[in-house]
């Protein structure tokens, strides 16, 4: 450990750029890097050898990272008295420094979610938001006595006296995109589908119209570990939490079996959610296995094929991310809630850059 401290910092004493910078932190201390490695080798080691190893390993980690800190800083107020030396200008009367627009916290959520799965390999899919009863339903096995394709819970498409055809709905999830994918490409495939639905609901934590991230992945020897996993390094990304804890529960949905509620570790300190600590569990999403009668409807074989499905609310893990506490004031149109909790228009979120910077 002492050649690996010598080593790094003097790396990160003679790094001139940030982009040397961030090579370095990721050969450190990213998720492949030398000093997390030999954390995960802690597992090996007897409890004797872990309470020696495992402070020197957390020590030298702090260390490595406060030296990127600071010397990140340095670099950063050294580019900025260049600048401040090439650019400086005489101006007599300041300027009103003012935002050049806005960005919903909706958008930036939905920016933010695909990022990360995108780093996983999953791709952005869409579908039309007028759906045909067969695919909003009938095609995600959902029966016709079931109450969600009551008109009291769906909006249905007005349709002329005598006219028969099959009725048209305002989707109420994303999971009909899955169906159309499953047709337009077959397996193996691995996708997300955000976007608005709709269903006749209003309250503090429903809307008639809200938005969902759905995800599915299809493969040949695809499990509920691979789900998992998925889920938590999601999870772990998107809270900017290295330490969450998810529960799954057995549910029931129709289009996954088996299917799992998932909750998230939290507390709720002085009315303060803090994710991946505490003794109190939320519910944020669902999953499950894809059911075989699903994939024979997206024209995948179930003997040949397998694969995971979930899905969120993209305004619910908005509000818990950012402290947002009644859904409908997504909808408002008040310039004063946006100013609040909007985003920069230039604030892209990146993994390498931060998602919410």
């Amino acid at each position: 450990m002492d050649d690996l401290r010598d080593k790094y910092l003097a790396a990160i004493a003679n790094a001139g750029d940030e982009s040397t910078l961030e090579g370095l932190r990721v050969q450190a201390v990213g998720k492949k890097g030398e000093i997390s490695l030999k954390m995960r080798e802690l597992g090996k080691m007897t409890p004797e050898e872990r309470q020696v190893m495992g402070p020197k390993l957390n020590a030298l980690k702090d260390e490595i990272n406060s030296a990127l800190a600071a010397k990140k800083q340095a670099l950063s107020d050294a580019a900025l008295d260049e600048r401040l030396r090439a650019e400086w200008l005489d101006v007599t009367l300041p300027a009103r420094s003012r935002r050049m627009g806005t960005i919903h916290p909706v958008s930036q959520v939905t920016e933010e979610v695909t990022a990360i799965f995108a780093d996983m390999g999953f791709a952005v899919a869409e579908g039309p938001q007028v759906e045909s009863d067969w695919h909003n339903f009938d095609a995600l096995n959902i029966p016709g006595h079931h109450p969600a394709r009551a008109e009291m819970d769906t909006f249905y498409m007005h349709r002329a006296e005598g006219d028969n055809r099959p009725p048209h709905v305002l989707r109420t999830h994303t999971s009909p995109v899955q169906i159309r994918s499953m047709e337009a490409q077959g397996a193996p495939i691995r996708v997300i589908c955000p976007g608005r639905v709709y269903r006749a609901d209003y309250d503090q934590t429903h809307t008639p119209m809200f938005h969902q991230v759905e995800g599915l992945a299809i493969d040949k020897d695809i499990s509920m570990a691979n789900l998992k996993w998925v889920l938590e390094e999601f999870c772990r990304a998107f809270f900017e939490v290295d330490g969450v804890e998810l529960r799954f529960r057995a549910s029931h949905f129709p289009f996954t079996e088996p299917s799992a509620e998932v909750d998230i570790r939290c507390s709720w300190a002085d009315g303060t959610l803090k994710i991946g600590e505490g003794d109190d569990w939320l519910e944020i999403l669902g999953s499950g296995m894809v059911h075989p009668k699903v994939l024979m409807a997206g024209n995948i074989d179930p003997a040949a094929w397998q694969g995971f499905a979930f899905g969120m609310g993209i305004d619910r893990i908005a509000m818990l991310k950012y402290g947002i506490p009644d859904l409908r004031a997504f909808f408002d149109s008040d310039l004063r809630w946006l100013r609040h909790y909007g985003f920069a228009s230039l604030d892209q979120p990146t993994l390498h850059g931060g998602l919410s910077r």
